[in-house]
Parts: structure tokens; C-alpha cells; sequence
């Protein structure tokens, strides 16, 4: 899907964000970005995206060197929905701002609110719907554009863990169905084992790649309670110990 060749991410104020972050990414992977808070996770992914440019270094997208309009999808910690729309409205907007029009873009519209579960939900605003129903919205929004990579920045942080472990589940289900290349940040050793078949260890900032880990979990419900699963989580947790400052 793409590769990361030394890449770095300096600010102006002398902030050392990244530091030679070298990757490489397949095309229909699962890859959770871990590490702790402030070791530039999202900076990398605002990279990925094309919103941030790198200090130095080089991005590559597959042979063309760069995505077409509408290949990558971008779901944010927050589903920053348009409170006075609904949903359906919300999830347009992305075509919207490529001029496609209503007629033409709502059976698309209906699909993506489909695949996170939300058939009969279209005329719901977001004050009538749950922190969890926004969030599938948001992603609903990112997928309505038929997009090859979906980069979701810590889209689950601010859920119960009940609904947290519903979205893991529907969001596992959706990437086996539809095939797309998943860049997924989060803090959380157990989301990361449980989510990815590639998982890339990030330090404290300047943030670089420690370790790279590529899982085998079983699939299904089975996944959460296996012992490759628990064998995972030691595994991360013996890593960042490794990497943590004392």
C-alpha cells in the first residue's frame, strides 16, 4: 500500500515529533500504530494522509507515488459530526464537497450507513444518537468514498467499554469483508492485540518504530479469550518495558 522511507517531523518551535520512521505497510493489512501519549502517533497518521508533510524523509503510494482523490478515508477521536444535520447528510458530505450530487451519491450514502449497522438511522441527528451510533457515522462518513485506506485516529477512546468492544468487533468484521487497508492509532496495549495482524511499537517521542509485530489471532468471538491472544498482550507489555524510560 505504501512506504515510509527515514522519515522525520520537526516543528518550528524545535519539537522533535518523528525521528527516521521506516515502514512498510500491505495492502489489505490491519496496522495498529501503539505507543504511549505524545510519542506522535497521530502526526505520523496526519502524514499517511497528505494533512502533514514530512521534515525530511519520503512517502510512497504503491507505484504511483501518491493517492488519488477519495483513496483515503479519515476518522478522527472525535466523530465531529454537523449537529444539524442528519445522518445520512453527514456521511454525504465528503461527496458533497466533490459536487456529486444528492441523487446520485445516496445509494452509496446507504450503503456506507449499512455496513456500520445503521439501516433505518438516516433521518437521525446526532443529538439523537449514541456516543457509539456518532462514532459509526463518522466511520460510515470515511467509507462513503469507497476508499483503499482507512486511517482512524483513537476512534474508540472515548466509548464505555461495552460499546468499545461492540465497534472492535463490527470494525474486525467490516475489514475482513471489505479488504481495505486499515491504519489504526491507539494507546491501548489490549485494543492493538486484539485488532491488528500488524502491530508497529512506537518510543516516547521523538517517536520511532521499536518493534514490529505480526500477530496470527484465531478469528471470531474465540479471538478476546485465546491464549495467543493473552500471549500477545505479554509480549507488548514486555516491549514497552523494554523501551519505557525508567
Amino acid at each position: 500500500m505504501f512506504t515510509l522511507r527515514h522519515v522525520a517531523k520537526h516543528f518550528g518551535d524545535g519539537m522533535k515529533a518523528l525521528e527516521d520512521i521506516t515502514a512498510e505497510i500491505p495492502p489489505g493489512s490491519f496496522v495498529a500504530l501503539l505507543g504511549p501519549s505524545g510519542c506522535g502517533k497521530s502526526t505520523l497518521l496526519r502524514l499517511l494522509s497528505g494533512l502533514e508533510m514530512p521534515s525530511s524523509g519520503e512517502i510512497s503510494w504503491g507505484h504511483t507515488g501518491k493517492p488519488a482523490p477519495g483513496e483515503i478515508g479519515y476518522v478522527f477521536q472525535d466523530p465531529t459530526l454537523l449537529p444539524w444535520a442528519n445522518a445520512a447528510e453527514n456521511v454525504y458530505l465528503p461527496l458533497r464537497l466533490r459536487r456529486e450530487s444528492w441523487s446520485s451519491a445516496m445509494p452509496r450514502v446507504h450503503t456506507a450507513l449499512a455496513q456500520v449497522g445503521l439501516e433505518g438511522f438516516e433521518q437521525s441527528k446526532p443529538k439523537g444518537l449514541s456516543g457509539g451510533m456518532r462514532m459509526r457515522v463518522s466511520i460510515a462518513r470515511a467509507l462513503v468514498s469507497e476508499p483503499a485506506l482507512l486511517l482512524m485516529d483513537e476512534p474508540f477512546a472515548a466509548l464505555d467499554e461495552f460499546t468499545r468492544h461492540k465497534l472492535q468487533d463490527d470494525l474486525l468484521a467490516l475489514w475482513r469483508r471489505t479488504g481495505k487497508t486499515v491504519v489504526f492509532v491507539t494507546h491501548s496495549i489490549y485494543e492493538a492485540a486484539y485488532l491488528a495482524n500488524r502491530i508497529l511499537i512506537m518510543t516516547p517521542r521523538p517517536g520511532r518504530i521499536a518493534a514490529t509485530l505480526t500477530p496470527n489471532l484465531p478469528v471470531g468471538v474465540e479471538r478476546r479469550n485465546s491464549p495467543a491472544y493473552h500471549a500477545l498482550v505479554s509480549e507488548i507489555t514486555a516491549s514497552f518495558q523494554r523501551i519505557m524510560p525508567a
